[in-house]
């Protein structure tokens, strides 16, 4: 049994007298004394200590990931620690609510004490963008500068060495990659998912001649159309055409991550692949809520300061909506839609795999 320390109070478990110290306006310094600048510390504190949570949440899952083989009675525990990131994001989405009774007059009262300060300069947010995989060629530049160039040297070196080991979407990739199931035992998956995909086209090739209210150029129309799905799905099919791919940047996960991802989502309900699908659904959240909060902070600073430049010297608006239509990290496993089938034509799973697949106990009778 642990030993308590009987004399403990909750102030100083917290150490409240530190946390609540730590607000200091700049405008009171100067005396002129700015109202919400106290709310404006203590939103932008509040996220400082959210980000060092999802630092945290990523700690422990790159440490489950991080041998040879992830042990699958751990992927609970990678699934919890990737929805309790989605749940802290979207808290970050819900403060700008709060930020947002400050109008942009109050925040005029002490703007200019901010300068040079800027929020390009938070070490715990450019260390969880590059954590979770977001890479420095798919970032976003200001006047052709890397992101760290407002880093201080010290934080400079933190994050050129997180960006020197494995990211959650690499880590990711690789277990993909590990996926079991997709080959063996006579059993294809990629195989007789294409037979499926053909079948499937064929049959529509075939409607659309046979519909007698179509006119021939409707015809032709939807005839291209099937020969562009065909054309799409090849490529998912084509191991060395996948590659050239991902040498355009066109896809960012390996040929055979993305065979398994295709596959975890298609047959999801087999119980074995219940929480993989959990996860690979979470990493999307994860994708979907920070896009959504970098859309939302630039909506927020156009409200606050129009078209002004940032503090930090960035294009304000301009800079924080680029970074949210191109600061994505895991567009693959949005892109995977694209080569989903109705469930009507997906292919039966070999008995044997699906037994191999469910609970040892699922056939047994009491």
């Amino acid at each position: 049994m642990a030993k308590r320390d009987a004399a403990l109070t909750y102030a100083e478990h917290l150490q409240l007298e530190r946390l609540l110290d730590c607000q200091v306006r700049r405008s009171e310094m100067q005396g002129r004394p700015a109202h919400d600048e106290m709310l404006f510390i203590i939103v932008h504190q509040a996220y400082e200590l959210w980000f060092k949570q999802i630092l945290f949440e990523l700690d422990r899952i790159e440490t489950l990931f991080a041998g040879p083989r992830a042990d699958d009675r751990d992927l609970g525990l990678v699934a919890q620690g990737i929805e309790r990131i989605v749940a802290v994001q979207r808290l970050l989405i819900q403060q700008l609510d709060v930020l947002e009774t400050m109008t942009p007059m109050d925040f005029l009262d002490f703007r200019d004490l901010l300068v040079p300060a800027s929020g390009f300069q938070s070490l715990q947010f450019r260390l969880m963008e590059t954590r979770l995989g977001l890479r420095q060629g798919d970032r976003v530049t200001f006047e052709g500068r890397p992101i760290d160039a407002r880093l201080t040297a010290a934080d400079r070196k933190r994050l050129q060495a997180a960006a020197s080991k494995p990211s959650l979407s690499d880590l990711i990739e690789r277990w993909l990659e590990r996926t079991p199931f997709l080959h063996g035992s006579g059993y294809d998956f990629s195989a007789v998912y294409r037979q499926a995909v053909e079948d499937m086209l064929d049959s529509d090739a075939a409607l659309v001649r046979a519909n007698p209210a179509l006119s021939a150029p409707e015809i032709e129309v939807e005839t291209r159309a099937i020969t562009a799905s065909r054309a799409r799905f090849e490529s998912i099919f084509d191991e060395a055409q996948h590659r050239e791919l991902v040498a355009q940047g066109v896809w960012r996960l390996s040929w055979r991550a993305l065979q398994a991802a295709i596959f975890i989502n298609l047959y999801r309900n087999e119980p074995v692949l219940q929480l993989p699908f959990r996860l690979l659904s979470g990493l999307m959240d994860i994708d979907e809520t920070l896009t959504n909060w970098r859309y939302r902070h630039a909506l927020m600073v156009q409200r606050m300061i129009g078209r002004k430049v940032g503090t930090g010297g960035s294009s304000g608006h301009d800079y924080l909506r680029q970074t949210a239509e191109r600061h994505r990290i895991f567009g693959d496993l949005f892109a995977l839609s694209t080569f989903f089938i109705p469930r009507s034509r997906l292919p039966e799973l070999p008995a044997a795999m699906r037994q191999a697949m469910g609970y040892t106990y699922a056939g047994k009778s009491r």
